[in-house]
Order: structure tokens, then sequence, then C-alpha cells
């Protein structure tokens, strides 16, 4: 389990940069070091995404967008998982089964191609396991 590699949701990252969300600041940045100093961790495009929309809007204080691409560019070395045809193909097959939103579903499915084995999530059941990867609410 120590060498596995790690899904990070949107939320997650979002906390690491969010100075104003208090201990899920503190937990997510020490989450995101973590798995940078073991290359465990891994995105796709959607949460690079979703991330660069939410840090640069949504937070009480904003990052610079300059801050949030260098940021995505250093995401970039995880090789994120590139959502395609396939990839929604798959997340509807299991949206369908597990009734998860889309977009929750397409965060199941990138995870799977990316060979994690834990999504580290705020919004998806804690403790659930699907198609081998366990989900887990770190600030739970």
């Amino acid at each position: 389990m120590k060498d596995d590699k790690i899904f990070l949701d949107n939320n997650i990252l979002v906390y690491a940069y969010d100075k104003s969300a208090g201990a899920k600041h503190d937990k997510a940045l020490a989450i995101v070091r973590n798995l940078w100093d073991f290359n465990l961790g891994v995105v796709s495009t959607q949460v690079l995404q979703e991330f660069f929309v939410n840090v640069t809007r949504k937070l009480s204080l904003p990052l610079n967008p300059d801050i949030a691409k260098n940021t995505i560019k250093d995401l970039l070395t995880w090789k994120p998982v590139i959502i395609n045809g396939a990839l929604i193909l798959k997340a509807i097959d299991l949206h369908s089964r597990h009734k998860y939103s889309f977009w929750d579903s397409l965060i199941i499915a990138a995870a799977v191609t990316g060979g994690a084995k834990i999504i580290l999530s705020e919004d998806l059941a804690d403790s659930q396991t699907i198609q081998g990867i366990t989900i887990k609410n770190p600030f739970k």
C-alpha cells in the first residue's frame, strides 16, 4: 500500500492552495507534498481544469493565474490521465452502474486508467471500493 498510486480529486488540490481552509488546508498540503516526494500522485486533465478555475476564481484569496499555471505545469509531471472518448464511455458505464454523477464517474474512470489504488476525495462515498479502487475522504 505504501507504493500505491493515489488519485487526487480536485477538492484535495484546491484545499492544498486555499490557506483560508484551516485544518483542511494543512491536511491537503501534507498529502500533496507526500505524493510529490514519492511520485505517487495521479490526476486527470479534468482535475487540472477544475483546479485552475477553482483556485483562480472561487477562493477567498484567489491565486494569480500565472501561479496556478505554474502549479499545473508541475502537476503535469505526474502524467495526467487524458480524458478521451473511451474514458467518457467508461464513465457512462460507471454512472449507470453506481449512480454517481457523470463527473464523479469520470474521476473514478480516470483513476482506474491511471493505475491508482486509492482516490482521495471529499465528494465521493468514503470507504467504498469500485473496480479495485478504494475511495477515502482524508478529512474524516
